[in-house]
């Protein structure tokens, strides 16, 4: 039997805790670093690897739907068989698949990579979380813990772009992926030196029939979406397979409400702040996945930038990921954290309605200052929800509120390339048919159509002026598709914002002095 350590409710978390988050943060920057580095390496791999705009949707959101499909279970195994044990085993299979997606010779190897990489992610994820809920238990402190954490995935956006872009510079793209095996390396060495185990007392056997139909509530869903995105048409088996899954996920939730030991427990959806923050936090990860694919893109493809100084100009974004995550927390413990959220989201609002005026000859300064106004503004909400999330959970049932929240972060993430990210491709698509040179063949027409980055192969096997006017066609195209993006993106974070205004606006500063630990839904008086 695991042992079992925690600290005590409300009592103030020392220095090995500290130390302890320190190596927590170290996958949570390793699952950043691993997706902006796949961005900057899309044009190569693109390229090297014949992949077509289908496959490199795939290869880019197929981790992220994995991880969505099995964090459930995984935050709730983590709880039953310990949240550390569960943790290195993670680790351990992470770093042998970044070694098998690093030598994948072909797209559809790369993606099958891509899939075993999130397999090992979702055990990852939830575990930090839910050992954070189990370290930090008084709120101040767990607060700023989660902001903490929070600001390591900033951080791994921050060196993912510039490490990478040098990488690229001087290797192959695979290189990239090689980033993960010593940051694995380092968590296995100091995991079970400083990080304490936990498992649920009293818990029971995984039950497998919920395990089956929650993967089959998530993936027909996923398969359909992205072939709509990609038809732009809602009929046959797409539709069919959307429809299995919606039946499927009520048999689902049917069966954890008669279980005594559910994959899932339903109870917690009742608790407004549970609820309203795993809402909020996937709408969140479909704007912010979204506006990053493109900025990126922007960038290489747009600005003609090589990867290495695309990705310094992640780092004023980063920065402000890093100081909001810090500040939100504080901001916190004296202001209610709905309104700390909403003045935060009508901050990233301003951001997005910058990028709408972003054209393709109008330099980085609107790009940069939309982006980085974005992202100090929508931090907020990833930090405080993240919180909230994980205090409204039982210390048994921290594994599993986590990956709840982190099920709702990935899904998002996934869904913002398949629905913004696929809205901002057919309209480039569309836009660049309007503008297409008239002395393109059809069949290079058809192809610099599919994707951004396919117009400059076709254009570099086209006279060279014929060749000029195409990209210039598909940067205005592509920066038409980006508006659009942000677009909705600033439609979506309004939303958002009445939704946190409408369910979580009586939970309490964190730490107050009334309220007792891990109770933050009581209205002031």
């Amino acid at each position: 039997m695991s042992a079992i350590t925690t600290t005590p409710p409300g009592v103030r978390a020392g220095p090995r805790e500290w130390l302890g988050l320190a190596v927590l943060a170290l996958p949570t920057i390793l699952i950043a670093l691993d997706l902006t580095v796949l961005y900057m390496a899309l044009p190569q791999l693109g390229s090297d690897l014949g992949a077509s705009n289908t496959q490199m949707l795939w290869i880019t959101d197929i981790y992220g739907f994995v991880v969505a499909g099995l964090l459930v279970t995984m935050g709730t195994l983590g709880d039953r068989i310990g949240r550390r044990r569960l943790l290195l085993i993670g680790a351990t299979a992470f770093g042998a698949m970044s070694v098998l997606a690093a030598y994948s010779t072909s797209a559809e190897m790369l993606t099958v990579a891509r899939a075993l990489l999130g397999l090992a992610g979702a055990t990852l994820m939830p575990s930090t979380l839910s050992l954070i809920g189990t370290m930090f238990t008084a709120p101040k402190q767990r607060g700023l813990a989660i902001g903490i954490w929070g600001m390591s995935f900033s951080l791994g956006t921050a060196i993912g772009p510039a490490i990478g872009g040098a990488m690229l510079e001087n290797f192959w793209w695979g290189s990239v992926f090689l980033l993960g095996v010593p940051v694995m390396v380092v968590l296995l060495a100091t995991g079970p030196l400083l990080l304490p185990e936990y498992r649920a007392p009293h818990a029971g056997r995984l039950d497998l029939v919920s395990v089956m139909l929650s993967l089959g509530a998530i993936l027909p869903v996923v398969y359909g979406i992205k072939e709509i995105a990609k038809d732009r048409a809602v009929d046959g088996i797409p539709a069919a397979a959307i429809a299995a899954a919606i039946i499927i996920g009520w048999l689902f939730v049917r069966r954890q409400s008669r279980l005594d030991d559910p994959l899932l427990d339903l109870r917690m959806f009742a608790d407004r702040r549970f609820s309203g923050a795993v809402a909020g936090l996937f709408l969140a990860a479909i704007t912010l996945t979204a506006v990053m694919l493109f900025f990126t893109q922007y960038l290489q493809l747009v600005e003609g930038l090589s990867p290495l100084r695309a990705g310094l100009w992640f780092l004023p974004m980063a920065v402000a990921f890093i100081v909001s995550s810090i500040v939100a927390p504080l901001l916190a413990r004296r202001v209610r954290p709905a309104r700390v959220i909403v003045g935060g989201l009508s901050v990233a609002v301003v951001g997005l309605v910058l990028l709408t005026q972003l054209g393709a000859v109008s330099g980085l300064a609107i790009l940069v200052a939309g982006c980085t106004t974005f992202a100090f503004g929508v931090v907020p909400l990833l930090a405080l929800g993240t919180d909230m999330v994980v205090s409204s959970a039982p210390p048994e049932k921290t594994g599993s509120a986590a990956a709840t929240s982190e099920t709702g972060s990935e899904l998002g993430m996934a869904m913002g390339i398949a629905t913004l990210g696929a809205a901002g491709t057919a309209v480039y698509s569309s836009e660049l048919a309007g503008a297409m040179p008239a002395a393109v063949p059809a069949d290079a027409s058809a192809t610099a159509r599919d994707s951004f980055a396919n117009a400059f192969a076709v254009a570099d096997e086209l006279p060279s002026p014929l060749g000029d006017e195409l990209v210039g066609a598909a940067r205005e195209a592509f920066t038409a598709g980006f508006n659009v993006v942000a677009a909705g993106s600033a439609v979506l974070l309004i939303g958002i914002a009445v939704l946190v205004v409408a369910v979580l606006r009586h939970v309490r500063p964190f730490g107050h002095e009334n309220e007792p630990a891990g109770d933050l839904t009581r209205t002031t008086p």
